[in-house]
């Protein structure tokens, strides 16, 4: 059961379908499913349902967590073993759905650690929990709930979510409006999976509606541009409100207490972070949100 073999397990639990794994690892299949076979030999059972499709089954899911952990825990040791070595700081790895909220405490850390080694990744929320035990990422910061065990958290703000509209809009004037009053308006939202398009999807489905969204975008930046455009109204936060810098729009509060965001830093409960990890932490979970300035400078 070597290394090689275990991460090539991890690829196709993760996909579960052998072509693509291979494809992604640049092996070819009849090898990528003999490791398969063979790691599923040494286990004495099988780690997959091959009913029609191939589907990680319960135990290769208890296996797969175990794994994600234990290679976590080597390139953990790894890092650390460089860190000690080079008596530098380390690298610090965040994940998050936008980075669009952290440009001011990632600047901040910049300035204050310019050798540092910092690598961002955008991540949905639902591999979060998953790379944080697998210690790909040190931090993630999302903007809905993560549910999962052994994570820490710390939450950085909590905000309103209003209506964005073009300011030419029958509603533009208006200061709050109601769910039931924007059922029939055509969304620019973003793609599924993100927090705006599932907050909206939820705030529908309450009230037994769906939304008719027109647009959806990649470029979460890009929202505002194209409500302004005239393509549709969209959910938009206040921290985006307070910061933009494009093109004009009107923002109105939504008439629900489920209408809100809160962003949420998250880490492996115990797994082991760099000089420059927890320096991040630290600027992450110190930023004052409201002014835009590091906690100790108010």
């Amino acid at each position: 059961m070597d290394l090689n073999s275990l991460k090539q397990f991890l690829v196709v639990a993760r996909l579960e379908h052998l072509s693509r794994a291979a494809e992604e690892l640049h092996i070819a299949q009849p090898s990528l499913s003999r490791t398969i076979a063979r790691l599923e030999g040494e286990l004495g059972v099988p780690l997959f349902d091959r009913g029609g499709r191939l589907r990680l089954n319960d135990t290769g899911r208890i296996f797969r967590e175990h794994v994600e952990r234990a290679l976590g825990e080597l390139d953990a040791g790894r890092r650390a073993v460089a860190e000690s070595t080079s008596r530098g700081l380390g690298t610090v790895r965040l994940a998050s759905e936008t980075f669009l909220t952290l440009t001011g405490p990632l600047a901040a850390y910049k300035r204050a650690h310019p050798t540092v080694d910092t690598e961002l990744q955008w991540s949905p929320p639902e591999d979060m929990a998953r790379r944080l035990r697998a210690q790909e990422v040190d931090l993630c910061v999302a903007s809905q709930p993560i549910h999962a065990e052994g994570l820490a958290s710390a939450r950085l703000f909590d905000e309103a979510v209003g209506a964005c509209t073009p300011l030419d809009h029958p509603l533009a004037g208006r200061t709050s409006v109601t769910i039931d009053e924007l059922a029939d308006q055509p969304f620019v939202t973003a793609r599924k999976g993100h927090w705006a398009r599932r907050l909206l999807e939820r705030l529908f489905a309450a009230r037994g509606l769906t939304p008719r969204i027109v647009c959806e975008s990649d470029e979460h930046s890009s929202i505002a541009d194209l409500i302004s455009a005239g393509l549709g109204i969209g959910l938009v936060p206040a921290f985006a409100r307070r910061s933009a810098t494009r093109a004009p729009v009107a923002w109105m509060s939504v008439d629900s207490p489920d209408c809100r965001r809160t962003v949420t830093l998250y880490w492996g409960a115990d797994s082991h972070l760099s000089t420059a990890a927890r320096l991040m932490r630290t600027t992450i979970t110190g930023w004052d949100w409201i002014n835009g300035d590091p906690q100790e400078k108010r």
